[in-house]
């Protein structure tokens, strides 16, 4: 079990990894070996995530997250198979902790006396400028 908070843990068979050969400089090694790790989670078949995570991770995953629910995730940042799985676990761990925080909820406060000062000056300046403007007495004749 892959512990990601303390309510959601996921389980080892519930991801896929398949291996290819990495891209990028490496020389005979990155021909020969399949060191870049492929890892797939079926979020939306996943019983230890809720709708409302999914619905977060869809937002945070992006492009990483298929229309059918699936999150792929490549890592090809080491040379070694081992270290390339572990990073593509780690990186998922991540995602879905971050998926699993609520949003923060916005409290409405009202406006701020510096706001309601700077408002009533603003107004005081704009009625004084009226007034003083007037209409032009005896004029072309």
């Amino acid at each position: 079990m892959i512990r990601i908070t303390n309510a959601i843990a996921i389980g080892e068979p519930e991801l896929t990894f398949r291996f290819f050969t990495a891209q990028g400089p490496g020389g005979q090694n990155v021909n020969r070996v399949a060191t870049s790790a492929h890892l797939t989670f079926d979020a939306e078949g996943s019983p230890s995530l809720t709708e409302a995570v999914v619905r977060r991770l869809r937002g945070l995953a992006g492009r990483r997250m298929t229309a059918a629910g699936m999150v792929i995730i490549r890592a090809q940042r080491f040379r070694s198979q081992e270290r390339n799985k572990d990073d593509a676990i780690d990186r998922l761990v991540q995602l879905l902790a971050r998926a699993a925080e609520p949003p923060t909820v916005r409290v409405k406060k009202g406006p701020t006396r510096g706001m309601i000062e700077r408002r009533l000056d603003q107004k005081r300046r704009k009625a004084t400028a009226k007034r003083t403007r007037g209409s032009v007495r005896g004029g072309l004749e």
